[in-house]
């Protein structure tokens, strides 16, 4: 039997339409627990012959799912699952592939590890007021490690992936809609509305219909697991690079200097660890 849930909450919203709502305070850190959970969760959609579309949000209206720990990557779970690949690429790849259709309603930071679970599902939505968004992993002196290598490309070309990923800012919702990371932004009292009604919609689709369909559109659309593989591996391997630990201190250091103004304008302070008094 699969361990309680801890970090996501279940609800079924109406016959075939679940909302899944994540919350780890105090920032919405993605964690080895967060993975493992999200591994869990594609389980139980896959189970559900009745389902057909879920809602990824959160609980906390300034996080949607942040970063990765960083703290804790020697605790980066690995094991194989169902497709016989490690926890993250397994559970993100079941969840493109899963007949079940997958909306991210965002509201809050959205970065890096993030941003890689939100990249998973189908479709972005984003408050156009407080959603925010980075891969800021070349900032922190690695690279996106998750799947935001290949999967953003897919979405807004190559250009605009070079900007997002070797500038490692941040980005607000009215950009990321305009360059495709996100479906639309939305005025953030109208975003709930907007979403319930388009999952109630598909939800009142026949399944088959609905998974055919995803199918037929994946097939030139996703990323190869060889691809994300081969991206991991590296990923895990840079934080034995001298030059992440030095950067590492220095983010630490910044951190404990401007509290939790740092989370709050990470792009920010990470292009400028060495200068900015702000």
């Amino acid at each position: 039997m699969s361990a309680p849930l801890t970090q996501f909450t279940i609800n079924e919203a109406a016959p075939g339409y679940w909302r899944v709502t994540f919350n780890n305070p105090p920032i919405n850190l993605c964690d080895p627990e967060t993975l493992i959970e999200l591994q869990q969760i594609v389980g139980l959609i896959e189970s559900d012959d009745t389902l057909r579309v879920v809602v990824f949000d959160s609980a906390d209206p300034d996080f949607f799912v942040n970063h990765y720990d960083v703290s804790r990557v020697t605790d980066f779970p690995l094991t194989p699952g169902p497709t016989g690949l490690p926890t993250f690429i397994d559970a993100t790849t079941r969840l493109t592939t899963s007949p079940v259709v997958t909306i991210a309603s965002i509201r809050g930071r959205t970065r890096g590890g993030g941003s890689e679970i939100a990249l998973a599902c189908d479709m972005r939505f984003a408050s156009l007021e407080r959603a925010i968004f980075a891969q800021i992993e070349v900032g922190a002196g690695v690279f996106p490690g998750g799947g935001g290598t290949e999967r953003l490309p897919l979405l807004v070309g190559r250009a605009r992936a070079l900007e997002i990923v070797l500038g490692s800012d941040d980005f607000d919702a009215a950009t990321a809609a305009n360059y495709g990371w996100v479906n639309r932004a939305l005025p953030d009292d109208e975003l709930d509305a907007f979403v319930d009604n388009l999952a109630r919609r598909i939800a009142s689709f026949d399944k088959p219909a609905l998974a055919e369909a995803k199918r037929l559109i994946n097939r030139k659309t996703l990323p190869s697991a060889e691809d994300l593989m081969q991206t991991q591996d590296a990923f895990l391997n840079a934080f034995s690079w001298p030059t992440v630990q030095e950067r590492g201190a220095r983010i630490a250091q910044k951190r404990g200097e401007v509290g939790p103004d740092f989370e709050a304008r990470l792009g920010h302070h990470l292009g400028n660890l060495s200068t900015d008094t702000q």
